[in-house]
């Protein structure tokens, strides 16, 4: 297979490339009056304005030749069909599937897996109405009012953030909270705000062996039992979703309590599966399905859009024309509503920990950077963090603007004047302020000229900053659906073109290696030689500070 630096495209992009990086937007922006209509584009009401990016209609060609050649169209079919593109753990990649409203059959190995699906979604509308409803109580006969969700990365993250972004929609009375940590402050916390007799927990792991989350597990578990003296009301208060049915039943959980999920569901992909049961309890199953139509909706926008107005590609071959031409190392997910202030987390594992990879689907190491460094914050507390940076700061950090164009609590005219930053950010970013337009405002402002000489250079913002408007009617669920599946096929895009296999994380798995054998060290009474020394010695440090007593 070609490299993907041997490739015409590339080739053709980085010539490009000596030719546009010292263009500025905002002569672009003067030479064309209707750039707007040109590089913007629209799915239902979510619109995409990418006008104010590095790019004329050269660029723009190039990287969807680009998007061509690397067959991102023939991968993308290759992953709704349930080809095996995982290719280091064998498997398919499906979680596109779990939110097939249209119930198409999907065929894994030759098996419909729709009939699969719609089984656990019925059995989580059971439960969760009967939850919600009253009809399922705490074993002493009171209502849950509260909802414990215990997992990790994908089990917790994606759960969180919708939980987090739908609070209008959640049911009045029922509280919603995640643990993950496997630090005991964290679960210590929250339970410090909840009863056992109306609490409910949720033990979300594949395999019920993974040991942040079984360890606070057991720990919440303990917690119940010492508080109710009632080993057996833990079938009452404790669900899991896991595969490992066996295991949750050693737990003391029942069998009609468990909700199954697939190997080809990701974990950082998991969350439209029935790890989203804290979704579905917190807001209904009515708004869950609402947010699988979204996310369906944008699946078959992805499908059927050409690249050219195909939102996740568009944002794909952004960010790789940033990345790997301008050397930008970082990606700024900036939120402009209180709700989504979790987004730049989740977009975090999703991004960094699918295409955090050096090793291309050949086994070769790949010549080019792949996945950049996600952060963000919510506006507009970020304006007054580190947008300072952004502004004139020497590392370029390409960046999208997300806002919903009307509020679910108007006060006064606060959302006009967060719409108000909003629009001037992106606009300063972009065009910047020259010499003489810094000079001219102090000038007309009376500043003596000993005064001007000095903070002059300091009034000068270079601009040519670029980012993706990314608006929308209302953040209801099915908008959030879709914006939180637009970028999951962006980060698939990329992962693509980059030759990468963006659905394994080994990564993670040696560290949890690592930890388990030092983990049997930290309990004896012994000194530690056996490892490097910078790491013989903290633990050593650590063992003399715990044993001193």
């Amino acid at each position: 297979m070609q490299k993907l630096t041997q490739r015409a495209s590339w080739k053709a992009l980085q010539a490009h490339f000596e030719q546009m990086k010292n263009v500025h937007m905002r002569d672009m922006f003067a030479e064309d009056e209707g750039r707007f209509a040109k590089f913007s584009t629209q799915m239902d009401d979510i619109l995409l304005d990418f006008s104010k990016n590095r790019i004329n209609d050269e660029t723009f060609r190039l990287l969807c030749d680009l998007a061509r050649e690397c067959d991102v169209e023939g991968w993308r079919d290759q992953m709704f069909a349930g080809e095996p593109i995982n290719i280091s753990e064998f498997r398919p990649v499906l979680h596109t599937a779990l939110r097939n409203r249209s119930n198409t059959p999907v065929y894994v190995d030759g098996e419909n897996v729709m009939p699969k699906i719609n089984r656990v979604l019925a059995q989580m509308r059971y439960f969760t109405e009967r939850v919600r409803g009253g009809h399922l109580r705490g074993y002493t006969g009171q209502l849950i009012t509260d909802v414990v969700n215990i997992g990790i990365g994908g089990s917790d993250l994606g759960p969180h953030v919708v939980c987090d972004s739908m609070k209008p929609f959640a049911q009045r009375g029922l509280n919603v909270h995640f643990v993950s940590n496997v630090d005991p402050t964290h679960l210590t916390e929250i339970l410090k705000f909840v009863q056992p007799e109306s609490t409910l927990f949720i033990v979300s792991s594949k395999t019920f062996t993974t040991q942040e989350t079984l360890l606070n597990a057991h720990s919440a578990r303990r917690w119940f039992v010492e508080l109710t003296c009632n080993e057996k009301a833990v079938a009452r208060h404790f669900v899991a979703v896991t595969t490992n049915r066996q295991a949750a039943a050693k737990f003391g959980i029942l069998d009609e309590n468990m909700f199954e999920f697939w190997d080809w569901v990701g974990g950082r992909y998991s969350l439209w599966s029935a790890i989203g049961l804290p979704i579905a309890l917190y807001l209904g199953m009515d708004r869950f399905e609402e947010m699988l139509e979204g996310a369906h909706a944008m699946d078959m926008h992805f499908c059927a859009a050409p690249l050219e107005k195909n939102i996740p590609v568009i944002l794909a071959l952004l960010g790789i024309w940033y990345n790997n031409f301008f050397d930008a190392q970082s990606y700024g997910i900036m939120a402009y509503n209180q709700y989504l202030r979790r987004l730049p987390a989740y977009l975090q594992q999703l991004d960094m920990e699918s295409n955090g990879k050096t090793i291309d689907r050949q086994g070769q190491r790949v010549d080019y950077l792949t996945g950049p460094i996600i952060w963000g914050e919510t506006g507009s507390n970020c304006q007054h963090a580190f947008f300072q940076l952004m502004h004139q700061g020497t590392k370029p950090v390409p960046s999208d603007f997300l806002i919903p164009a009307r509020t679910r609590n108007p006060l006064g005219e606060q959302h006009t004047v967060l719409l108000a930053n909003y629009f001037a950010q992106t606009r300063a970013l972009m065009k910047g302020k020259t010499r003489e337009e810094a000079l001219e405002e102090l000038q007309e402002a009376g500043t003596p000229q000993d005064v001007i000489d000095q903070v002059l250079p300091h009034r000068i913002f270079e601009g040519n900053k670029p980012t993706n408007s990314i608006i929308f009617e209302n953040l209801d669920p099915r908008t959030l659906g879709a914006l939180l599946a637009m970028y999951e096929h962006k980060v698939f895009v990329q992962g693509i073109i980059w030759n990468i296999n963006s659905f394994d994380q080994w990564g993670v798995e040696y560290g949890k290696e690592l930890a388990s054998d030092i983990l049997q060290e930290l309990s004896r009474d012994e000194e530690v030689s056996q490892y490097d020394d910078s790491t013989n010695n903290l633990i050593n440090y650590y063992r003399m500070m715990k044993f001193s007593d």
